[in-house]
């Protein structure tokens, strides 16, 4: 499956790129896409680094051939960082993508399409805003064409700046937001930030909740068991994907007596309802194929 299929994941799980048994397993929690991890995953040591990196490929290989309608994409580490230059070294053309971590400029967007050009490849991009001025220059970042989907990472960030992560997370909340909101100008799909909580389910849904309401498209899993999770979230219930049948028909139906307004369960119809709908039936559409 191509990255560019992949419109609006509502879930992308990690698992680390020097671990085949656990790459080789992905599949099973059904992820709208997933990513093998040469960055936080992978030991900051050079030996750790060089290790990991044919494992990474190898796996990868093999999880493209067993299950080839999920999106596989690679996060390697950062741009400037010592480990980048060597880890383009295991991308392959079948990827859905690569993950760039800690992108702060258009500039390093384009050192990064430079990079992979040299070893002739043109891959999309999904591009980690995780840094000041990352999140500073989100709207920057995101307009470029290779990116075709970002994530805000929260730790990184507040590790960045000098701040704590608290239980609230009000720390990232204006940095949050921004991302959204960028994602949201360029038409870049946005991912959420990652809840470490691997066992409270509880914790995932009131975290994910926030990030749905914020705008984003989808949520970064950590564990197989946040997958269904994120899936709830932020996939539209059958109750909605109803109700928006049901408004657009009475907008067709509306439109085609002559009637500019119209009223629907008791509320006025206006367009940003209607906007809403259809975006509700196009995810339907983009998971039937």
């Amino acid at each position: 499956m191509s990255g560019a299929r992949l419109a609006r994941p509502r879930s992308l799980l990690f698992a680390p790129g020097n671990r085949a048994d656990l790459i080789a397993k992905l599949p099973r929690a059904q992820p709208d896409a997933v990513v093998i991890d040469l960055e936080d995953a992978v030991p900051g040591i050079p030996e750790a680094k060089a290790a990991a990196r044919p494992v990474a490929r190898d796996a990868a290989r093999d999880l493209m051939a067993a299950a080839p309608h999920l999106p596989v994409f690679l996060r390697v580490n950062a741009p400037h960082s010592p480990y980048f230059a060597e880890d383009l070294n295991v991308l392959t053309p079948e990827l859905a993508g690569v993950v760039i971590p800690k992108l702060e400029s258009a500039a390093d967007v384009r050192l990064v399409m430079n990079a992979l050009a040299t070893h002739g490849l043109t891959l999309p991009l999904l591009a980690g805003l995780e840094t000041g001025a990352g999140v500073w220059n989100a709207h920057e970042i995101l307009r470029e064409d290779a990116v075709r989907w970002a994530y805000f990472g929260a730790e990184d960030y507040t590790t960045d700046l000098g701040g704590r992560r608290t239980p609230g997370g009000l720390e990232v909340l204006y940095a949050r937001s921004q991302v959204a909101l960028a994602a949201r100008l360029t038409g870049v799909p946005a991912l959420d930030i990652v809840v470490t909580a691997l066992n409270d389910p509880d914790r995932f849904r009131e975290d994910g909740a926030l990030g749905r309401a914020l705008g984003y498209a989808g949520k970064l899993c950590i564990h197989p068991a946040q997958v269904a999770l994120a899936h709830d979230l932020f996939g539209a219930t059958d109750a909605e994907r109803t109700r928006a049948h049901a408004l657009l028909a009475a907008a067709h139906d509306a439109a085609a007596q002559g009637h500019g307004a119209f009223s629907f369960e008791g509320q006025m119809v206006d367009e940003p309802m209607l906007a809403a709908a259809r975006a509700i039936l196009a995810q339907e559409v983009g998971r039937a194929r």
